[in-house]
């Protein structure tokens, strides 16, 4: 739920973003700048919580991130003016960045092992249920009521947070005494350790291509189908119908990544996010925006599945949150960049295509450094 949770907010920040632009008159440098700042707040809050679960706990940090984005979410619908917008997605992304690795961290502790990678790819699944949760709200309410009513429905998942606080377990696994007392400077280093070393340049590199690709597609999505032609509604009901095509790509990856391995499963779903993402760019008719629209949901959420699931095995316990969490936090530095590439390249006389063949080349590049460089975890031991 808490994942949910997170997805729905990110996902209404594309279909908020297309509102915006109309309501307050904002500029599409403006609404990069807004976007950018909220995975300027994730990478924050990745690395920052992610290196505070490793000596307080992963549940009192997950309950503090889901909190942080709810309440500030909630106050975003009394914003004024784009500053206010500015600092209030700043805090929203902290707590967004920080809750995603935390949890995923959090599920792979307690599932056995030759169940680990299933489970939490059909967590990530739940990035799809949010995803779906935005753009029905951005289709029925936004429309009609306005982008201040859909940030105030954000506000929700605050009440759960309080239910969490007695309904989870605690968690302050004996692997990690040694994360309790060691500065996260330490535990910083650790990750750049001989044993480690590879598999962190792994993770930060996958990490920037898969973020920098998709918050530079997907929050753009509603206003790349503005700019094709078709009205604010019509394009929140395609985005609506393409993401129900992430559903298809978390089950598959979750079937297959216990079966063929973590590495297979990463390398496939990010090379046909690749190929997706360049047909998308190319598309003209509505029928081959649809389809190439479905195969980049499907593919790119299966490899962010595989990614959850991945991360946390390349780690011991005692600095696994803080590893996941700052392979996190650079990945949200393509988070920033990837949102302001769409309106710069455009300001610079590229065409959808060419832009969305960068994503792709991007994409590509961390399929080939999992396939080069990266180790298989499947079977091992937590």
């Amino acid at each position: 739920m808490g994942w949910m949770f997170d997805a729905m907010d990110v996902g209404l920040l594309s279909f908020v973003l297309a509102a915006l632009a109309v309501d307050m008159h904002l500029s599409k440098g403006q609404l990069g700048w807004l976007a950018s700042l909220n995975s300027i707040g994730m990478a924050v809050g990745a690395v920052v919580f992610g290196m505070w679960a490793d000596r307080i706990g992963r549940k009192h940090v997950f309950i503090i991130t889901l909190l942080l984005f709810s309440i500030a979410s909630g106050l975003s619908a009394l914003a004024t003016s784009f500053a206010m917008l500015m600092v209030l997605r700043f805090f929203i992304g902290m707590g967004l960045g920080g809750e995603l690795p935390v949890a995923s961290t959090y599920v792979s502790e307690r599932v056995p092992t030759h169940e680990r990678g299933r489970v939490v790819v059909l967590l990530e699944s739940f990035w799809a249920l949010g995803w779906i949760l935005a753009a029905l709200i951005g289709y029925f309410v936004i429309p009609d009521h306005g982008w201040r009513v859909a940030m105030l429905l954000s506000a929700a998942p605050a009440l759960y947070a309080l239910y969490l606080r007695t309904g989870l377990e605690d968690d302050r696994p004996s692997a990690n005494a040694r994360a309790a007392v060691d500065p996260w400077t330490v535990r910083f280093a650790r990750l750049w350790a001989d044993e480690h070393r590879r598999s962190t340049v792994v993770l930060w590199v996958l990490w920037f291509t898969i973020v920098f690709s998709y918050y530079g597609m997907f929050l753009w999505l509603p206003s790349v189908m503005i700019g094709k032609g078709f009205p604010l509604i019509k394009s929140f009901g395609y985005v609506l119908l393409m993401t129900l095509a992430q559903l298809p790509g978390y089950f598959t990856a979750a079937w297959l990544i216990e079966r063929m391995g973590r590495k297979f499963v990463l390398v496939v779903y990010l090379t046909g996010t690749a190929v997706s993402a360049w047909l998308f760019g190319q598309a003209e008719t509505q029928h081959a925006l649809l389809a190439s629209g479905a195969l980049l949901s499907f593919f790119n959420l299966g490899a962010w599945g595989a990614l959850y699931a991945y991360s946390p095995e390349n780690y011991p316990a005692s600095i696994r949150a803080s590893g996941v969490g700052t392979a996190a936090g650079v990945g949200r530095i393509g988070g920033i960049l990837g949102p302001l590439a769409i309106p710069f390249l455009g300001a610079q006389g590229w065409s959808t295509g060419a832009i969305f063949a960068l994503f792709a080349v991007a994409i590509a590049i961390g399929a080939v450094t999992v396939l080069a460089l990266g180790r298989e975890t499947k079977g091992q031991a937590a």
